[in-house]
């Protein structure tokens, strides 16, 4: 069943998708702060256009969604938002390389996190949520190109592992928790189609092909702080190589910016 207007919706829906919106509104903002502050590390004017027009499309999904939920609740979710960001801050890069490997690892995690809702049940978010993913193609592939050429220079080789880490966590966190009682209601629902542990596998086996080219290490997530699926993720890094695609996906981005 699809919903078009709030009056249809009982409680716990409206409840949950009042949590989904303010969950969106809190990624975005805090993806748009993270590469607001990372531009102080960008070494060229050919990223440096690219990081800048990043920082202003996530600005503008945060305005979409910010929209969004004052026409649903009557309400602003900037301060939900802020408190949220000075509970659970999402950590600022401190280099050219970590900045590039939050592009890859927190930016395609959001990515994948959004397309779990590109067929929710309630229409309005639905439109916003396709609308933020149609935009955010372009630049997917960004970070990991970066990334890949960077860690081939052979200059990273002490920290990178750390700082493949450090990002791979905050990628995964943008899923919530596998096999919850509120993950198995938003299915039954339409608010989402998957379970978290099932788009954990996806964006896994998606970053498989940059992994091995870089020479990291997957490592075991609760490592990481992670929690693990009931059956565990394959970890193992085998899998299609998708490189060449997404390298080719940077291109048009380079090309749009």
């Amino acid at each position: 069943m699809m919903f078009t207007h709030e009056s249809r919706l009982d409680g716990r829906y409206r409840k949950t998708l009042v949590q989904m919106m303010a969950g969106q509104a809190y990624r975005e903002l805090a993806a748009a702060q993270l590469f607001g502050y990372g531009l102080q590390f960008v070494p060229e004017l050919r990223w440096l256009k690219l990081i800048v027009w990043h920082v202003r499309e996530e600005m503008e999904h945060y305005e979409d969604v910010v929209r969004m939920y004052r026409d649903f609740t009557g309400e602003s979710v900037e301060p939900l938002v802020q408190e949220r960001l000075a509970q659970r801050p999402v950590p600022f890069a401190e280099s050219w390389y970590e900045l590039a490997m939050a592009q890859f690892l927190y930016d395609r995690g959001g990515f994948w996190q959004l397309r779990d809702y590109d067929e929710c049940s309630f229409l309005p978010y639905r439109k916003v949520i396709r609308k933020i993913i149609e935009e955010e193609r372009g630049h997917q592939a960004l970070g990991e190109k970066i990334v890949v050429e960077l860690t081939r220079t052979g200059k990273y080789e002490e920290e990178k592992q750390a700082v493949f880490e450090k990002w791979l966590r905050q990628g995964l966190l943008s899923f919530g928790r596998p096999g919850t009682e509120g993950a198995r209601y938003a299915i039954d629902v339409g608010l989402r189609r998957r379970d978290p542990a099932a788009v954990m596998q996806d964006f896994i086996d998606d970053i498989k092909p940059a992994v091995k080219a870089c020479g990291l290490v997957l490592p075991p997530l609760e490592k990481i702080g992670i929690e693990a699926p009931a059956g565990g993720l394959d970890l193992s890094l085998q899998g299609p190589d998708s490189v060449r695609r997404m390298a080719a996906a940077a291109q048009q981005a380079a090309r749009s910016a």
